[in-house]
């Protein structure tokens, strides 16, 4: 069971949402540099399809995409999560920030409609930077992904 330790609503995660991050411990991956290590812990609220409810009941006017930050320690969960808000709330999209290399072959990557790839590494810089090793992806009308990394750099 994955467990989320605070949300807030972001405008720079993904362009041109307005968006619910949602950061979700027990993070595996250990990137150097991490901004957020105290996800690394196994600390924090199941996240559920019940809590899923009440961040929407609570944000749902103001926003109009739902991102987990994280997820990379059961990305099937994760998968059923996003099927839900999609199931529930289809006029939400959803975004994945994960910070494996690609996205676990066990997730279905289609029910995301942005993904974001790649561990933080500091030297290369954030999605801001045209030197990152990180992508953001977006599904497209044909059921395929486009880079959209770009979009972070003229910023």
């Amino acid at each position: 069971m994955l467990k989320y330790v605070n949300t807030g609503v972001v405008f720079q995660e993904i362009p041109d949402e307005v968006t619910l991050a949602i950061n979700i411990s027990n993070c595996p991956c250990h990137c150097p540099g991490c901004h957020s290590k105290y996800l690394w812990d196994d600390i924090g609220v199941p996240l559920t399809t019940e809590a899923l409810d009440e961040f929407i009941k609570k944000f749902g006017v103001d926003i109009t995409c739902i991102c987990f930050m994280g997820g990379d320690a059961d990305p099937e969960y994760l998968c059923q999560l996003a099927t839900y808000i999609h199931t529930h709330y289809p006029h939400y999209r959803v975004g994945w920030y994960s910070g494996r290399l690609r996205i676990a072959a066990q997730a279905n990557r289609r029910e995301f409609d942005y993904i974001k790839v790649g561990p933080y590494i500091a030297h290369l810089g954030s999605l801001k930077c045209k030197t990152t090793n990180q992508r953001l992806y977006k599904l497209d009308a044909g059921g395929g992904f486009q880079d959209i990394t770009y979009r972070f750099w003229s910023r």
